[in-house]
């Protein structure tokens, strides 16, 4: 089979709501991946994200097919040792108290703003959550609703009420819709679909102290930022801040589908039975998937590790001749070209030479594997630089 075979086969069974790029890949390790050609590509992508440890990590590929030769699903009636195991490591790098296990980011986002209504019920609260303007945060209709872009909005009224809007790194905005009918913030820490802008850490800290202050829960949304992405286990410990509620996602299981929401202590009896649920969350293999992730992501020196790539790769990109900026956070990078050269064409013309990047609004996005190595950063750099030239 090839590629041209590949594509006719998908376009006659698989809705078209992505707009693809001709590559059709069936293989890789670490940062580089291949396709059904047989042509190799630098990943700097790792999935949007999720593949933190890279492609088919050796170390993290056999604890998941351990796993999945022992017991590979259960219903979440019974106890499940991996799930247990890992929300007691997960919490502890978090700061958190309790979790909840499900399969995405919009899922935990979902469980984040069922535990802020619930809460605001219970302490004479409103039901409404304030959102920060060009966030992303989910696909359903109400982190939709979340979500403070209107383009995704437009083909999916009515959707779930209950959000308002402020400006980020704004906090007379954010304070001018703290009222009683308020429950919570929900923010990113850089956002990430937004065109990878990271918050001021003025501003974050201001917006602690305002939910302090109103009695409001600060929400925490790193489903792109976290485990790692920035080069703190989660942004928000970069920004001297400890929030209510954290969710998670996309890199915690490298590459297997999971999300989950954390929370605090004061806060870990608001969902009680029945409340909330999902069929796989905490499946047993992508929990033991996430354990391999974590027990090395969440080192010290591997973190570390991550700052000194990120800033290595920022400042040879800053230097390139075609860049307008860069800004971004470890290896989360977003880069704004000179001229008029269109993100999409760009990401089509690198995968084209042999390097897999994203597009964020007009910017080029890179999230490269944590464990890229500077030969493999290089390599993607050069090929870069020839396509934007």
């Amino acid at each position: 089979m090839n590629f041209e075979e590949v594509r006719e086969m998908e376009m006659g069974s698989v809705m078209q709501t992505y707009g693809r790029v001709p590559v059709a890949l069936v293989k890789g390790h670490g940062a580089v991946a291949e396709d059904i050609d047989g042509k190799t590509y630098i990943d700097f992508t790792s999935g949007i994200g999720v593949n933190a440890l890279g492609f088919s990590d050796s170390e993290w590929a056999r604890a998941v097919a351990e796993q999945a030769g022992q017991i590979q699903h259960m219903s979440n009636y019974y106890y499940c040792v991996p799930q247990i195991e890992l929300a007691k490591e997960l919490t502890a790098l978090a700061g958190m108290d309790k979790v909840f296990f499900c399969n995405s980011g919009a899922e935990a986002n979902e469980c984040a703003i069922k535990i802020a209504r619930r809460w605001g019920v219970l302490n004479g609260k409103g039901s409404r959550v304030i959102t920060l303007g060009n966030s992303f945060h989910g696909r359903t209709l109400t982190t939709l609703a979340a979500t403070g872009q209107d383009v995704f909005h437009v083909h999916f009224t009515p959707l779930t009420e209950g959000f308002v809007y402020a400006e980020a790194n704004d906090i007379e905005s954010v304070r001018a819709l703290a009222d009683d009918s308020v429950c919570a913030v929900l923010m990113e820490m850089v956002q990430g679909e937004g065109g990878v802008i990271p918050m001021d850490e003025a501003f974050v800290q201001e917006v602690r102290a305002l939910c302090d202050e109103k009695k409001m829960l600060l929400m925490i949304d790193e489903v792109q930022t976290g485990v790692g992405r920035t080069g703190t286990f989660y942004a928000y410990q970069g920004y001297g801040i400890q929030p209510d509620v954290v969710t998670t996602a996309k890199g915690i299981a490298g590459g297997l589908p999971m999300g989950a929401c954390l929370c605090s202590a004061a806060l870990s009896g608001i969902l009680t039975a029945g409340m909330n649920g999902s069929t796989f969350g905490g499946n047993p293999v992508a929990c033991a998937g996430a354990l391999s992730v974590i027990r090395r992501v969440g080192k010290a020196e591997f973190l570390q590790d991550v700052q000194e790539k990120g800033a290595y790769m920022m400042k040879k990109l800053a230097q390139m001749p075609g860049v307008s900026f860069v800004r971004g956070r470890g290896m989360m990078i977003g880069v704004k070209l000179s001229g008029d050269q269109d993100a999409h064409d760009v990401l089509v013309r690198c995968a084209e030479a042999g390097l897999l990047v994203l597009t964020a609004k007009e910017l080029i996005r890179f999230l490269p594997p944590l464990t890229i190595t500077y030969d493999e950063i290089d390599r993607g750099l050069e090929i870069f630089a020839s396509v934007i030239a």
